[in-house]
């Protein structure tokens, strides 16, 4: 499945941002408990590295960055599905706008919810089955120039 950010090209991006996407370390537990990952997101001649924590269990993916006042541009969420299927949030007790991304089982991104509104309780969903579904501070999506169609990578599994 999605294994690995290394091997993507770099063009654009910085060496810190390459090394960001390549696979070996072990990262420490977020502030909140949740296990991390390097994320790598290849867009056109870029490559955008994040480090996000995962959301596994759906205690984990219930919360999801509910009641968080700031995300670094740096940083983000991102939920694990075992098979493919379709999926649908919500912002309820979300305090930030935010991208929601979701990804499929190909590591390509299907659609982008960009600036999903705080508070509302109105679905955000897919348009097809999805096996991952990636957080972002709201509108760094546009500023990166990230797009349906880039591929999406990470180290855990």
């Amino acid at each position: 499945m999605l294994a690995s950010c290394s091997g993507l090209a770099t063009g654009g991006s910085s060496a810190a941002e390459a090394k960001g996407c390549a696979a070996g370390a072990t990262l420490d537990p977020s502030e909140a408990g949740l296990e991390q990952t390097r994320l790598c997101i290849k867009s056109g001649a870029k490559t955008h590295a994040f480090t996000v924590e995962i959301a596994r269990s759906s205690q984990q993916q219930a919360k999801g960055m509910m009641f968080r006042t700031e995300l670094a541009d740096n940083k983000g969420m991102v939920f694990l599905f075992n098979e493919p299927r379709m999926a649908s949030f919500w912002m309820k007790n979300t305090v930030i706008p935010l991208d929601i991304i979701f990804i499929r089982a190909d590591g390509k991104i299907e659609n982008i919810a960009a600036n999903a509104v705080p508070y509302s309780t109105d679905p955000v969903e897919s348009t097809a089955a999805v096996t991952a579904v990636l957080e972002l501070r709201g509108g760094l999506s546009a500023e990166l120039g990230i797009k349906p169609g880039d591929t999406v990578r990470w180290t855990a599994k």
